[in-house]
């Protein structure tokens, strides 16, 4: 009977070994939401359609370059501005989607923002490149000498001895290297874009809407992730934070985004603000049409109340960045305390999506923060 007993022991503390063993690959997630309409609703109605738009928008930029470098005069660069910042506003709705084949190139945890907006931007391997022609865009050296920024640069920053941005392209010794620069990095968005298009087309998706599991690498877990990551660091540091000096001795008004066209940086940051809570909302894109959400998920988990604290905050966060000026650079150093008040209301989003949002949905964050918030 001792014996016996004995056993019984050694099973049960089997059983609980493998039960204990079994949790650190994620929590079971039994809460019987329907993740795979999440999935389908975020796949179908969101992010495909937003990464064709950016397609459709590049083809535009692109037009605009060709327009432009057929015929260089102050008309044609201004066309050309209007289609950036086109492409850039459509943007704005696709940085976060760091998932796929978006988030396998780039290297670190930027995956393919590397190539489309890591800012502030280098210019000195731009004018090198414009001089020389030796460069890489698919080097991790020039990440932060392509994308939205370079092209903001070279339509509207002023080089070494010009005056105007259009003498980079017609008086300036570099000027043939300026247009070749133009051309490669248009293109390089182009081909990658329609990759992450392809990608999603031709496999992906059925992936994505598949893997509805609670694991650390399933598909929910991952754009929640990814959703929180570009959240806090992608909006909330990098357009806000960081230039304000909320992680520094100093104000860096130079960091801001959309640093050479300045008058827009406003409006860049509001449409990255709307895609964000669009998509917590499951809003499709570009339609009114919603669908499942992490608002419908915390409303099935009879968490309704942390949904409107969430949207409550966003539209706070909205109120203090439509009280700044349309120049970032210019509020920072005009009234930088605006500029921290928005951080702040942006900072009071953060520990209801990563602590209470996740909480609810019983997922893990797989990033760390390091910015001292």
């Amino acid at each position: 009977m001792k014996q016996f007993f004995l056993g019984l022991v050694a099973l049960g503390l089997i059983v609980a070994c493998s039960s204990s063993s079994s949790s650190d690959d994620g929590p079971t997630g039994n809460d019987n939401f329907d993740r795979g309409a999440l999935l389908v609703n975020i796949a179908d109605n969101i992010i495909v359609p937003a990464f064709e738009d950016l397609q459709a928008k590049l083809t535009a930029l692109d037009v605009a370059r060709g327009n432009f470098v057929n015929d260089m005069n102050q008309t044609n660069l201004d066309a050309l501005s209007n289609a950036w910042l086109d492409a850039y506003k459509v943007w704005q709705y696709v940085e976060m989607f760091n998932i796929g084949k978006a988030e396998t190139i780039g290297g670190s945890d930027k995956g393919f923002v590397s190539f489309f907006n890591i800012y502030p931007l280098t210019e000195d391997d731009v004018e090198n490149g414009a001089a020389n022609g030796n460069y890489d865009l698919d080097h991790s050296n020039y990440h932060d000498a392509q994308g939205f920024p370079a092209l903001d640069f070279l339509i509207h920053g002023v080089a070494d001895a010009d005056i105007a941005p259009i003498e980079k392209f017609t008086t300036n010794i570099n000027k043939d290297g300026y247009v070749d620069y133009l051309t490669d990095i248009v293109a390089q968005m182009q081909t990658l874009n329609n990759s992450f298009i392809d990608d999603w087309s031709n496999g992906y998706r059925t992936t994505f809407v598949s893997s509805t599991e609670n694991t650390a690498t399933s598909s929910v877990n991952k754009i929640v992730n990814d959703f929180i990551n570009y959240y806090e660091r992608g909006l909330r540091a990098n357009k806000i934070g960081t230039p304000a000096g909320n992680f520094s001795n100093m104000p860096l008004p130079e960091k801001v985004e959309a640093f050479y066209r300045k008058d827009v940086s406003k409006e860049l940051a509001l449409d990255a603000l709307k895609a964000v809570q669009d998509f917590f909302n499951g809003k499709a894109y570009n339609t009114s049409a919603t669908g499942e959400s992490y608002k419908s998920y915390l409303i099935a988990l009879d968490r309704s109340d942390l949904a409107t604290i969430i949207n409550s905050k966003f539209d706070t966060a909205r109120e203090k960045i439509q009280d700044l000026d349309n120049n970032f650079y210019d509020q920072i150093n005009t009234d930088n305390t605006k500029m921290t008040q928005a951080y702040d209301a942006l900072q009071s989003v953060v520990v209801s999506l990563k602590v209470d949002m996740v909480q609810a949905f019983d997922i893990r964050i797989d990033f760390q923060d390091n910015d001292g918030d």
